[in-house]
């Protein structure tokens, strides 16, 4: 039978696995695949898993006890293995990667950090300080100027907006680089200039926190910080 796979952990880990629920409308017992050194945290998977609320914070609620008495590898959320016999598999065939992984994960969490500008601020800051810019913006507020001249100021303005946001992103992170043991940066998307992953250790987590607000309040209303976390580490996997 097919079954969901939530995390992997070391078979030292005490596993307290009674009161949770597992995911799905009907979910199974949650139960351990234990293949040497390591145990994969598993249930019976439900015949039509989608990603309704109810199932995500089950799959969530299983990291979070987890990660009260040990380290942990938590799955993304709808892993599936065709049976019990595929994860020992796994296990087994992985086992360095996966000890590795849960050494460089001791003692830590994630916070994720997301941060934008407000569009219409960093449009000002460029044509005040851009003589280029400003220029053709006035020529084309009187009418006087030359055809191409709005293709012209929009190029500037994202190139301008490209350099500022990457140089934005990269003091952000030097800045907040020296409490975290690693980072993972992704694509940012829609206004959004920065888009990361922290690994934070536990005794790391209030200098950490303290110095992302410290950041945002240095940089001022202009702008927007999200801090999520403590995670699981996702990201780090």
């Amino acid at each position: 039978m097919a079954v969901y796979i939530y995390s992997i952990t070391g078979k030292q880990h005490p596993l307290r696995l009674d009161g949770l629920s597992g995911v799905g409308e009907s979910p199974a017992g949650l139960r351990a695949v234990t293949a040497g050194p390591l145990c994969a945290v598993v249930s019976d998977a439900p015949e039509d898993l989608r990603s309704k609320r109810r199932d995500i914070i089950a799959h969530q609620e299983v990291q979070e006890r987890l990660m009260a008495d040990g380290t942990v590898l938590p799955m993304r959320f709808g892993l599936i293995a065709e049976n019990d016999e595929a994860v020992l598999l796994a296990l087994e065939q992985n086992a360095a990667d996966y000890t590795d992984r849960l050494q460089v994960l001791e003692g830590c969490t994630e916070y994720h950090l997301k941060a934008s500008q407000d569009e219409d601020a960093l449009l000002r800051q460029i044509l005040q300080e851009s003589d280029v810019a400003r220029q053709l913006n006035d020529e084309i507020r009187s009418g006087t100027a030359a055809p191409d001249a709005s293709l012209q100021l929009g190029e500037l303005v994202a190139q301008e907006v490209q350099a500022r946001q990457e140089a934005l992103a990269a003091g952000v992170v030097e800045a907040l680089r020296p409490f975290s043991r690693t980072l993972e940066t992704s694509q940012p998307t829609g206004s959004d200039f920065l888009n990361v992953s922290f690994l934070v250790t536990e005794d790391q987590e209030e200098a950490f926190v303290t110095s992302e607000l410290s950041v945002a309040h240095q940089m001022g209303d202009d702008f927007g910080f999200r801090l999520n976390g403590p995670l699981p580490p996702y990201s780090f996997v």
